[in-house]
């Protein structure tokens, strides 16, 4: 019987097991986006997962949406993303790195004063940022040209280019959570007419030609695509999410990805439905769905066919061996989420593995 502990191909990816581990943002670079030896142990640490994806990753520079979050555009980035691949490879484990672009999650606090781009001026309203400067509220984006679009995919491309040299096994394409690639698909933020709006075909352009771009970098085989079709953070909504997931669904079975990343819930509760049947229906290659899925839950997803694999996020923060603890039935570590977007140690490598809480 395929369970959690199967091994499974991911295009051209082989993972030993199907306890992935979602990305993460953690705002552990420093000043200058550059991934530190803190990230390269935390990586390390949780190496047993089938498939490590990286944090969200600025594709190109002046895009910060987080505080200290890391980038993939300078040398000193792929230097610092090398030492983290080498560490999670020491240990056996195989990491993708998810590329991204914040979009109208952006502030200009974080990026010289730069106002940020989206697909239509719309803001987000539903929360606030942290910057160095305390809470913000979002600003007003600029809709983008349609002629400015190819520097987009050209920074897209630069990026797997620099996650290739940094050498980590494949990328993540980030379209989900309300960012750059996600605001194009949902029609909640995207307004515009013309090639990149109106339509599920149109809002979905930007998407599909960045895959395309990015996957001739690397064999498609080792692109993936995360999704969040129901996630109303950062202000964002479809009218048809079911509608937009069957098409888009349908659509990317043509790219021979290595897999299809699918959050099935709403941070926030506001949007409840099943998403998953329907792209199960409709995708045509390996699924992995996220949050929320109990070990137990996971394990009944994977041996019923459901998903193909599962990509835990929280439990991966406190728990650096989750997929033993999960195999042992073991009692799970607690996450603490004062400490999900500090820059120390606390709370982001000190979580003890299962032999450090064996009795004496």
């Amino acid at each position: 019987m395929t369970d959690l502990f199967s091994p499974l191909k991911l295009g051209a990816v082989e993972v030993e097991n199907r306890v992935l581990m979602a990305p993460l943002t953690r705002c552990r670079a420093d000043e200058n986006h550059v991934p530190t030896d803190l990230i390269a142990e935390h990586y390390a640490q949780r190496a047993t997962g089938g498939l490590l994806i990286a944090e969200a990753t600025m594709a190109m520079e002046g895009n910060s949406a987080f505080w200290r979050e890391p980038g993939i555009y300078s040398e000193a980035q792929v230097e610092g993303w090398k030492k983290v691949t080498d560490a999670v490879h020491a240990e056996g484990g195989k990491i993708f790195l998810q590329i991204w672009h914040g979009g109208r999650a952006c502030h200009p606090v974080l990026n010289d004063g730069k106002q940020p781009v989206a697909p239509s001026a719309i803001a987000i309203t539903n929360s606030d940022i942290h910057t160095p400067e305390g809470k913000k509220a979002y600003t007003e984006p600029r809709a983008l040209e349609d002629a400015e679009i190819p520097s987009i995919i050209d920074g897209f491309v630069i990026a797997a280019e620099n996650a290739k040299r940094a050498g980590f096994d494949g990328v993540e394409v980030h379209g989900a959570n309300g960012y750059l690639l996600d605001e194009f698909l949902r029609d909640g933020s995207n307004l515009r007419e013309g090639p990149y709006g109106g339509s599920i075909e149109n809002r979905a352009r930007l998407l599909l030609e960045v895959i395309e771009a990015v996957s001739k970098v690397w064999d498609s085989g080792r692109v993936g695509v995360r999704l969040s079709p129901l996630n109303s953070f950062n202000s964002m909504k479809d009218s048809d999410p079911v509608g937009l997931m069957t098409w888009l669904s349908q659509k990317l079975s043509d790219y021979d990805l290595a897999y299809l990343h699918l959050m099935r819930a709403d941070f926030l509760g506001e949007q409840q439905m099943d998403i998953v049947t329907p792209v199960r229906e409709s995708y045509k290659g390996n699924l992995i769905v996220n949050m929320g899925y109990s070990p137990q839950e996971a394990q009944h997803v994977v041996a019923e066919g459901i998903a193909d694999a599962v990509a835990f996020g929280v439990p991966f923060i406190a728990n650096p061996d989750l997929p033993r603890r999960i195999k042992e039935g073991a009692e799970l570590n607690q996450a603490d989420p004062k400490t999900f977007y500090t820059q120390a140690r606390e709370g982001y490598n000190d979580y003890p593995f299962l032999e450090e809480l064996a009795p004496a």
